[in-house]
Protein backbone atom coordinates (compact mmCIF):
# COMPACT_ATOMS: atom_id res chain seq x y z
CA UNK A 1 0.00 0.00 0.00
CA UNK A 2 1.20 3.38 -0.79
CA UNK A 3 0.85 6.40 0.97
CA UNK A 4 2.13 9.92 1.40
CA UNK A 5 4.51 10.21 4.01
CA UNK A 6 2.73 11.41 7.02
CA UNK A 7 2.90 12.13 10.48
CA UNK A 8 -1.15 12.47 11.90
CA UNK A 9 0.52 13.19 15.67
CA UNK A 10 1.86 16.43 14.28
CA UNK A 11 5.66 15.42 13.77
CA UNK A 12 7.05 17.93 11.06
CA UNK A 13 7.67 16.43 7.82
CA UNK A 14 9.87 17.51 4.82
CA UNK A 15 8.95 20.27 2.86
CA UNK A 16 10.26 18.72 -0.59
CA UNK A 17 7.48 18.58 -3.49
CA UNK A 18 5.23 15.80 -4.49
CA UNK A 19 7.75 14.23 -6.94
CA UNK A 20 10.03 13.39 -4.05
CA UNK A 21 7.33 11.94 -2.16
CA UNK A 22 5.86 9.74 -4.59
CA UNK A 23 9.79 8.45 -5.53
CA UNK A 24 8.86 6.55 -1.45
CA UNK A 25 7.51 3.42 -0.29
CA UNK A 26 6.63 3.78 2.86
CA UNK A 27 6.30 1.08 5.79
CA UNK A 28 4.22 2.07 8.72
CA UNK A 29 5.12 0.34 11.98
CA UNK A 30 2.20 1.87 14.18
CA UNK A 31 0.37 -1.12 13.88
CA UNK A 32 3.52 -2.88 16.10
CA UNK A 33 4.00 -0.28 18.50
CA UNK A 34 -0.09 -0.52 19.45
CA UNK A 35 0.45 -4.03 20.10
CA UNK A 36 3.46 -3.50 22.26
CA UNK A 37 2.07 -0.81 24.08
CA UNK A 38 -1.51 -3.01 24.73
CA UNK A 39 1.04 -5.71 25.74
CA UNK A 40 2.15 -3.46 28.09
CA UNK A 41 -0.93 -2.75 29.78
CA UNK A 42 -1.66 -6.28 30.14
CA UNK A 43 1.53 -6.72 32.53
CA UNK A 44 3.12 -9.01 29.55
CA UNK A 45 6.45 -6.50 28.98
CA UNK A 46 7.52 -4.31 31.54
CA UNK A 47 8.60 -0.67 31.55
CA UNK A 48 11.83 -1.69 31.69
CA UNK A 49 11.82 -3.55 28.79
CA UNK A 50 10.04 -0.61 26.56
CA UNK A 51 12.28 2.15 28.20
CA UNK A 52 15.53 0.44 26.93
CA UNK A 53 17.15 3.11 24.14
CA UNK A 54 20.71 3.26 23.76
CA UNK A 55 23.13 6.02 25.36
CA UNK A 56 24.14 6.71 21.93
CA UNK A 57 20.16 7.25 20.64
CA UNK A 58 19.78 9.18 23.78
CA UNK A 59 22.49 11.44 22.96
CA UNK A 60 21.05 11.96 19.50
CA UNK A 61 17.80 12.42 20.70
CA UNK A 62 19.01 15.20 22.78
CA UNK A 63 21.41 16.99 20.52
CA UNK A 64 19.62 15.93 16.62
CA UNK A 65 16.15 15.22 17.65
CA UNK A 66 13.27 17.02 15.67
CA UNK A 67 10.50 17.37 17.94
CA UNK A 68 6.85 16.31 17.79
CA UNK A 69 3.68 17.56 19.45
CA UNK A 70 2.74 13.36 20.26
CA UNK A 71 3.38 12.92 23.91
CA UNK A 72 5.18 9.64 25.45
CA UNK A 73 2.64 6.73 25.04
CA UNK A 74 4.31 5.00 28.52
CA UNK A 75 5.25 8.13 30.89
CA UNK A 76 2.88 10.88 29.55
CA UNK A 77 5.58 12.93 30.86
CA UNK A 78 7.76 14.48 27.06
CA UNK A 79 6.98 14.64 23.69
CA UNK A 80 8.46 12.36 21.72
CA UNK A 81 11.08 13.44 19.11
CA UNK A 82 12.28 11.90 15.74
CA UNK A 83 15.50 10.83 14.45
CA UNK A 84 16.21 9.40 10.88
CA UNK A 85 19.09 6.32 10.68
CA UNK A 86 20.23 6.24 6.75
CA UNK A 87 21.37 2.43 5.17
CA UNK A 88 22.62 1.90 1.87
CA UNK A 89 25.50 -0.13 0.47
CA UNK A 90 26.59 2.99 -1.77
CA UNK A 91 26.76 5.46 1.19
CA UNK A 92 29.90 3.85 2.75
CA UNK A 93 31.12 6.14 5.57
CA UNK A 94 27.64 8.00 5.92
CA UNK A 95 26.46 4.60 6.54
CA UNK A 96 24.17 4.26 9.51
CA UNK A 97 24.55 7.98 10.30
CA UNK A 98 21.93 10.08 11.72
CA UNK A 99 20.53 13.05 9.85
CA UNK A 100 17.23 14.82 9.41
CA UNK A 101 14.14 13.41 8.38
CA UNK A 102 14.51 15.65 5.51
CA UNK A 103 18.05 14.60 4.23
CA UNK A 104 17.20 11.24 4.90
CA UNK A 105 13.96 10.59 3.16
CA UNK A 106 15.73 12.77 -0.09
CA UNK A 107 18.70 10.07 0.44
CA UNK A 108 16.49 7.24 0.60
CA UNK A 109 13.84 8.67 -2.71
CA UNK A 110 17.58 9.40 -4.91
CA UNK A 111 18.72 5.52 -4.85
CA UNK A 112 16.34 2.53 -4.52
CA UNK A 113 18.70 0.37 -2.57
CA UNK A 114 18.57 3.67 0.14
CA UNK A 115 16.92 2.93 3.28
CA UNK A 116 15.69 6.06 6.02
CA UNK A 117 14.43 4.85 9.44
CA UNK A 118 12.06 6.97 11.30
CA UNK A 119 12.39 6.11 14.82
CA UNK A 120 10.68 7.90 17.67
CA UNK A 121 12.45 8.41 20.85
CA UNK A 122 11.76 10.28 24.72
CA UNK A 123 14.27 12.03 26.55
CA UNK A 124 12.37 11.23 29.60
CA UNK A 125 11.78 7.47 30.43
CA UNK A 126 14.06 6.26 27.11
CA UNK A 127 10.98 4.93 25.40
CA UNK A 128 11.96 4.06 21.76
CA UNK A 129 10.28 2.82 18.32
CA UNK A 130 11.00 2.04 15.28
CA UNK A 131 8.00 4.80 13.28
CA UNK A 132 8.73 4.40 9.47
CA UNK A 133 10.91 3.46 7.02
CA UNK A 134 11.33 5.00 3.87
CA UNK A 135 12.88 3.20 0.76
CA UNK A 136 13.54 4.79 -2.70
CA UNK A 137 11.24 3.01 -5.46
CA UNK A 138 12.71 0.58 -7.95
CA UNK A 139 11.73 1.86 -11.79
CA UNK A 140 11.07 -0.95 -14.52
CA UNK A 141 13.60 -1.20 -17.08
CA UNK A 142 12.60 -1.79 -20.35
Amino acid sequence: MQRKPSDPQGAPRPAFGRSKRSQLNVIDYTLAKRALLRDAQAGLQSVNELCDAHPELMRAAKYVGEPTRSDCPVCKKDKLVLLAYVYGDRLKQENGRVWSIDTGMRMAAADPDTCCYVVEVCRSCQWNHLREAFTGRHTATG
